[in-house]
């Protein structure tokens, strides 16, 4: 491991982004604890709530975790009517995803109060100021370069 010297290193960055996070999460956290969720069930309805017929493959690249890893959490909310899963119109291997009533209800629950804690940060911000804090967040997104709106026509 080489050494690092402590003054090069933006500390208190890290850590509001730790407390942002904690606190970005924490209200949908406790919707999901009540019905037995946690933060890998609210991402899958998050994306698949966006963008509604993406595939399993789309979700794959979107989340970055294993095939069996979201196997488990799609099976879940798949048996508890959340999410559908249909065949593709042209490849009927293909599995495409869709939000039901319900799984589109939670997604709006688990966002809105994320939605209102963003406003609430941002309130005063100029047009600029906003587009300042949604460039950082893109670019702290992804190391190689692309945003997470380019992924949005993975397929």
């Amino acid at each position: 491991m080489p050494v690092v010297d402590d003054k090069t290193i933006d500390f208190e960055t890290i850590e509001l982004l730790f407390f942002a996070y904690r606190d970005f999460v924490s209200d949908p956290d406790a919707i999901l604890a009540k019905i037995g969720y946690g933060r890998a069930h609210h991402r899958v309805v998050y994306f698949v709530s966006r963008r509604p017929g993406m595939t399993v493959a789309d979700l794959l690249a979107i989340l970055q975790i294993t095939k069996q890893s979201l196997a488990r959490v799609l099976k879940e909310l798949i048996d508890s009517g959340y999410i559908r899963q249909m065949a593709g119109p042209a490849d009927r291997r293909q599995r495409r995803l869709y939000p039901t009533l319900a799984g589109r209800e939670l997604a709006l629950a688990l966002s809105e109060p994320q939605s209102r804690r963003i406003a609430g940060a941002m309130e005063g911000f100029t047009p600029e100021m906003r587009d300042g804090v949604r460039t950082f967040l893109e670019r702290m997104s992804r190391s190689d370069g692309t945003t997470p709106t380019d992924m949005a026509g993975v397929d």
